[in-house]
């Protein structure tokens, strides 16, 4: 019978010996082809719809059975990659039962023939649940497309506070009416108060509660308080034994003693808070802190496939929130570095006026190698540098500290620009620094009227003349950076007069994808004394101007005589 109605429907499949073989099955089994349209309904699934066998060929289950719920997304998975799946399915059908829920379990296989897929086969049971059963599996499905959105909505950023947030705001109110993230305080940041004896610190990282709640929980504190909890509270409990702590309808005095303070009693109490779960947040046997859930009012009691999924996604989230704690360690550190090498540089001689800014591009991009520095030479004349190591993080930060080092030892050998890049070149290649980084060089000799300039890789300098000169790029050439052992550098003589700015920068400053770089630079041109005449307001200017958008840190150094001397000395800085 059916094997006739299928006819003229083109398929590989050998659909005569498919009826012969399971139309007897009180299963109910159907056939689909890759677009998931019925190829074949033995006569048990036509009794579970309750249409004919003739009505489904050529239709998608949609098209046949518009009010059921029939997951064709994990049928698309399934012929996809092969893998085996089952399927729970609700809705109504035409079917003896009327307007009743009904409920299937599915087991559903993809089908090859010759090494082609063809389609994907279901094996479909109703099961007859009971409101009880009924409610679990809806339950259940949410749980399952919970733990689903997680995947996409958590751990978005680097951002510990970032990703504590999404989690908060993934389970209000699809799991608790208020949520709470608590995390050890890093170890890489500014002191605080330290606990009192037999109390554990955390910090709140994210707090969130359906919209009744928002506005009374403000009392319990914000985001980035301190929470000190006593010794036998649920929280040291759950972290102790890294074990969920689950609370239902407790007393007052149990209430009590599970709560950061007994103080807090009449608070919870007032909210119609009744029931929570603690559930810890650790990574590798490490705790990172807890996620803590919440009841009130009407809503139920916490059940123990609450509690697996509660924990699941605290567990999804501890991955990410350990990414982002290495991190902000990582950051914190390489920016602590990197600060204390860029200490404010003190003038080389009274009449020498400097500047220097550094400006990190952002909080999601870890810190570089950017540097500078100003050295006095034996002889009256200075030298100023500023340079880039390439990479980023600690291990930049480290490096870029060796070069200064090594680059202040140089100094002292009365070199000319050029060769005491040479030098350093040379050492960084035997000190085995895999590292290179880019440097520029300007020895300044306030009696000379020149300033003589040496590159090794990095943009040219600006001068800013006064009056109607106006301003100009430094003419430099620039060799290879330092660390590739090529050698090649070239010193060039600057003219300068009487109240010149040297202004010197990193590749942040003037660095914007899709555009050249000599047009970037050349925009540098246009760079102007402010009216006060001021270094420190020349560098804010700059910085407003050219900072926003910066996808790389940003080093900047000004420097000039602080007056011309009237024996014609050079006011150049």
């Amino acid at each position: 019978m059916l094997a006739d109605a299928h006819a003229d429907v083109p398929s590989p499949l050998d659909i005569v010996a498919l009826a012969a073989l399971i139309e007897g099955t009180t299963a109910g089994v159907g056939v689909l082809d890759t677009q998931l349209r019925y190829l074949y309904v033995n006569p048990a699934l036509e009794r579970l719809n309750g249409i004919p066998a003739a009505a489904h060929l050529g239709r998608t289950v949609p098209e046949v059975l518009p009010d059921v719920d029939a997951r064709e997304d994990l049928m698309r998975a399934v012929l996809a990659d092969g893998r085996a799946r089952e399927i729970t399915s609700s809705g109504r059908t035409p079917a003896e039962s009327g307007t009743a829920m009904r409920y299937w379990h599915g087991a559903y296989h993809r089908l090859e023939v010759a090494g082609q897929v063809v389609g994907v086969a279901g094996i479909v049971l109703e099961v007859m649940a009971s409101d009880e059963e009924q409610r679990q599996l809806a339950q259940a499905r949410r749980h399952l497309n919970l733990l689903d959105t997680a995947n996409t909505r958590i751990g978005t950023t680097l951002d510990m506070d970032t990703t504590c947030a999404e989690l908060v705001d993934l389970v209000v109110p699809a799991l608790a009416d208020l949520a709470t993230v608590e995390v050890f305080p890093p170890d890489v940041a500014p002191p605080v108060r330290p606990a009192p004896p037999g109390v554990l610190r955390l910090r709140r990282a994210a707090l969130t509660a359906v919209p009744g709640l928002r506005e009374a929980v403000v009392q319990f504190g914000v985001v980035g308080d301190y929470v000190d909890y006593q010794e036998d509270a649920a929280v040291p409990r759950c972290l102790a034994t890294n074990q969920p702590v689950v609370e239902n309808h407790t007393g007052d005095e149990q209430l009590g003693r599970s709560a950061p303070s007994p103080e807090r009693v009449a608070a919870y109490r007032a909210l119609g808070m009744h029931s929570a779960v603690i559930v810890p947040v650790a990574v590798r046997g490490g705790p990172i802190g807890i996620l803590g859930l919440v009841r009130a009012g009407d809503s139920p009691v916490f059940t123990d496939e609450d509690v697996v999924v509660a924990r699941e996604l605290a567990g999804r989230a501890a991955v990410d929130l350990d990414h982002a704690r290495r991190f902000t360690h990582e950051h914190t550190i390489a920016l602590e570095l990197q600060r204390s090498l860029l200490s404010e540089p003190r003038p080389p001689h009274p009449h020498i006026e400097i500047a220097t800014r550094y400006l990190p591009a952002d909080r999601s991009v870890l810190v570089g190698g950017d540097w500078f520095d100003v050295i006095p030479l034996p002889d009256g004349r200075h030298l100023k540098a500023m340079g880039d190591v390439m990479g980023h993080g600690v291990e930049a930060a480290v490096a870029m500290s060796h070069y200064r080092s090594l680059l202040r030892l140089l100094a002292d050998e009365k070199l000319p620009p050029h060769r005491i890049l040479e030098q350093l070149d040379r050492m960084v290649e035997r000190s085995g620094l895999d590292r290179a980084a880019t440097c520029l060089l300007a020895v300044v000799d306030r009696t000379g009227g020149v300033c003589e300039v040496s590159s090794a890789g990095h943009l040219p300098p600006v001068l800013i003349d006064p009056g109607p000169a106006g301003t100009r790029l430094g003419d430099v050439s620039a060799g290879p950076p330092l660390g590739t052992g090529f050698g090649g550098y070239r010193t060039t003589r600057l003219e300068c007069g009487p109240g010149t700015v040297l202004f010197m920068y990193t590749d942040g400053l003037v660095e914007r994808r899709g555009e050249d770089i000599d047009v970037s630079v050349g925009r540098l041109k246009g760079l102007t004394l402010p009216e006060s005449g001021g270094l420190e307001e020349l560098l804010d200017e700059v910085l407003d101007r050219f900072g926003p958008g910066a996808e790389d840190d940003i080093a900047v150094m000004a420097s000039r005589a602080r007056a011309a001397a009237p024996d014609g000395d050079c006011a150049t800085g």
